[in-house]
């Protein structure tokens, strides 16, 4: 089945014209590491990438969450108001939404509702080129779209009977489910058979001896465009966009006292990722595991928002990586001060770790990186190394 073309997952995406104004909705607890208006704004940006305008951000006080409309009733019910003001279709909340919640306050305040992990999922689904990235996404919102299903409205409580349906009793609800987990399966088959593939490749690059240097961090922190910059392919796609890269891609390059030596490319991260996404892109982000030594791409323009730096320190940490040897890459110098930059440097260096200051459009600092990466893998350092 394809999840695009269900009744379900036509009205959870909701993408026509008169919903392409939106009103963006944040709760601020005081416990938020970043700001609710940060967050709203980079919320902003994924929207836009959907085509769809932000005509308003509301910021909503609340010592906690409300468990059944998360801001509130009364609130609930101020913002159907707004979206007639405003003539926006669409409630966007930076945060992941229970169902019921999200239920909820679509009938409150009479239109449809989306949160974050559901932005994030819509970004990466009009981002995905290959065959595996689209199956990926496919993945993450059919496990999403399950327990949203009864959300939906009274269709998804009609009874019916007939050919393939399992009684007079079965539901609207029950029949898209069992159709949704029959999708997920077949997905997961077709997945496992990438991975497959790609331990092959695998294991062809390490019988090669080549190090293998992978490149991770935030999204639009220049990756691609140091990609680029270092691997000499300038038919890799590189845009100042949110996740412009969502497949792994793996050039041959050249360290100039080294040798030949292996680069990788891979899917940026962002706070709050969706849990599904980052169990649907597993066998993407394996591809970490099997470096000799990660670059991580750090923008310098947000090394003011710690919780940038902590969101890449928790996924690497969860992928199991944290640890492996690591140069930090501290990418487009150009548009900040040195003195922020030195700072950042000197902070980073205090806890032992190895910076160098880049600008991937300019080539600023690439023969230092590579002298670095050089100097990682002289040492001994690279325990895959000794195959």
């Amino acid at each position: 089945m394809n999840i695009e073309g269900s009744r379900a997952s036509r009205q959870l995406t909701g993408m026509d014209a008169s919903e392409e104004r939106v009103l963006l909705v944040s709760l601020d607890t005081g416990k938020r590491d970043s700001s609710a208006l940060e967050l709203l704004e980079e919320l902003e940006v994924l929207l836009e990438t959907l085509g769809k305008k932000t005509v308003r951000k509301i910021v909503q006080h609340r010592d906690r969450e409300d468990p059944a409309t998360f801001i509130g009733k009364g609130k609930a019910g101020e913002l159907g108001k707004i979206s007639k003001e405003t003539g926006a279709g669409l409630l966007v909340f930076d945060t992941s939404l229970t169902p019921v919640q999200a239920k909820n306050l679509s009938e409150t305040s009479g239109c449809p509702v989306w949160d974050r992990p559901r932005v994030i999922m819509e970004v990466f689904r009009k981002r995905a080129r290959s065959s595996e990235a689209k199956l990926q996404v496919e993945l993450a919102l059919c496990r999403y779209e399950i327990p949203h299903l009864k959300g939906l409205g009274m269709q998804m409580s009609r009874t019916g009977a007939g050919i393939a349906t399992r009684g007079p009793g079965e539901t609207e609800f029950e029949r898209h489910r069992r159709k949704l987990e029959r999708r997920i399966r077949s997905i997961e088959k077709k997945l496992q058979g990438i991975r497959g593939r790609r331990e092959n490749q695998r294991k062809r690059r390490n019988r090669s001896g080549l190090p293998l240097f992978s490149l991770v961090g935030y999204t639009n922190a220049g990756k691609s465009s140091l990609f680029r910059a270092l691997s000499g392919d300038f038919l890799v796609l590189s845009k100042d966009q949110l996740f412009t890269t969502l497949d792994t891609t793996v050039r041959a390059f050249r360290l100039p006292n080294f040798g030949p030596a292996l680069l990788t490319d891979t899917v940026g991260f962002i706070r709050n990722l969706p849990p599904d996404l980052i169990a649907a892109f597993r066998a993407t982000l394996e591809e970490i595991r099997e470096a000799d030594v990660l670059v991580w791409v750090v923008d310098a323009t947000k090394i003011e928002d710690e919780s940038v730096l902590v969101s890449v320190e928790e996924i690497l940490k969860d992928l199991g990586v944290w640890e492996m040897p690591r140069i930090i890459a501290l990418n487009k110098t150009d548009l900040v001060g040195r003195e922020a930059s030195e700072r950042f440097i000197r902070s980073y260096e205090r806890q032992g770790e190895s910076v160098i200051p880049t600008c991937a459009l300019t080539g600023e600092g690439l023969p230092e990186l590579m002298r670095e990466m050089e100097r990682v893998v002289s040492e001994g350092k690279l325990s895959k190394l000794v195959r």
